[in-house]
């Protein structure tokens, strides 16, 4: 089956989770991704959390599928390597500060200037420009800047950090590869490339939608846990089970309300649809819940199309049916990975190979951009490479 990216070739400078999920979704669609890495601590997310051989699960999962190159562009012989790699690449990603590859000679008028079909994206917490363009930031910051982390949370209670990143992944990534192979397109189509400037607090920002339509309504957002998919109402919630485990209800339309009520044997709720904000209802559906163990509600539910399922952990998620049937557990590298979150007719997706060693494919690299052995042998000996 045909790779949809084949053909590609990205220069990949970007470190730790949000850049190298990124290109990880474009190696995983066919693209030839070199992972370019300095000759000192590399990427750090090698050491960061437990793995086999001394590279973390983590560097492992997100970098799957690519080659590995070495390069120092500090100096000038590792600027000029990559300058000659750019000649024949399609896009380049890297998630230094504003500012740091233009400081290096390498930045996008630069390589822009060898290639003028090049995609270059930069991802930063807050872009290009701007007050805060030089400020640090981790994800935490940037869903706290747009507004998310505020809204995060149980009523009463204090913001709640969410277990998935969202700024890096929604924004770092996801957005970052949307805007890449839209540029891409473009390229292709008209030989003119592109600088995309992908600040993932704005992509937050950009998806934080309900509590914009309250502001617009109100003039004000609702209060933590409030609003209708915060937990503020009845129908759109979490419940505690007997055996301390939950279930989740998501039994917004008045249909799904009315099976949902039907399924509980609780036919005098159907009328009280219109009260689901009221504490007094989701009080009589906290009581319900606890009366039956996660594993009693679940068989009750499985056959009522209503939008109520358990909340499962992550190895139980891996070992669902649903998942299964998907492909979505992937053992590779001597570990469990998923499978991309699409599937495209004509196309098996495929871990055809690990995560690189750092400089792992340096020389074959190098080889392929007209250097010969001895030159390859001399940029090692100065460690350029």
């Amino acid at each position: 089956m045909s790779r949809p990216l084949a053909g590609v070739r990205v220069l990949d400078l970007s470190r730790l989770l949000p850049g190298p999920v990124a290109t990880l979704h474009l190696a995983d669609l066919g693209a030839d991704v070199i992972k370019i890495e300095d000759l000192g601590a590399g990427d750090y997310a090698r050491t960061m959390g437990e793995g086999a051989d001394g590279t973390s699960w983590f560097f492992r999962a997100v970098n799957r599928n690519k080659r590995g190159l070495t390069l120092d562009l500090k100096q000038k012989a590792g600027r000029e390597v990559l300058q000659k790699l750019v000649v024949t690449a399609d896009i380049v990603v890297e998630s230094f500060r504003p500012g740091v590859m233009d400081r290096l000679g390498v930045g996008h008028a630069a390589l822009a200037a060898i290639n003028p079909r090049l995609v270059y994206c930069a991802i930063t917490g807050y872009g290009q420009d701007g007050p805060w363009a030089l400020r640090a930031g981790h994800d935490l910051n940037y869903i706290a800047q747009a507004g998310v982390l505020e809204q995060t949370g149980t009523a009463g209670g204090p913001p709640a950090i969410p277990a998935l990143q969202i700024g890096d992944l929604l924004g770092g990534a996801m957005s970052a590869v949307s805007a890449i192979l839209a540029a891409l397109f473009r390229a292709r189509i008209h030989g003119e490339g592109a600088f995309v400037d992908v600040a993932m607090s704005e992509a937050v920002l950009a998806h934080n939608l309900f509590p914009l339509f309250a502001l617009q309504a109100n003039g004000e957002t609702p209060p933590r846990g409030a609003d209708l998919l915060t937990g503020g109402h009845a129908n759109y919630g979490v419940y505690r089970t007997a055996d301390d485990r939950y279930m989740a209800v998501g039994a917004l339309e008045e249909k799904f309300w009315q099976l949902f009520c039907d399924a509980v044997a609780r036919p005098e709720w159907k009328t009280r649809y219109a009260e689901t904000a009221t504490p007094e209802l989701r009080g009589e559906l906290e009581a319900l819940f606890a009366m039956r163990t996660q594993t009693e509600w679940t068989a009750l539910f499985d056959p009522v199309d209503c939008c109520v399922t358990p909340v499962l952990t992550l190895a139980e998620a891996l070992a669902h049916p649903q998942a299964q049937a998907r492909g979505m557990a992937q053992v590779a590298d001597g570990m469990t990975q998923y499978a991309p979150p699409f599937k495209i007719a004509g196309w098996d997706f495929a871990i055809e190979r690990p995560a690189p060693a750092a400089g792992q494919h340096s020389a074959e690299i190098l080889a392929e951009a007209g250097y010969a052995p001895d030159e390859i042998a001399a940029l090692r000996q100065s460690r350029i490479v």
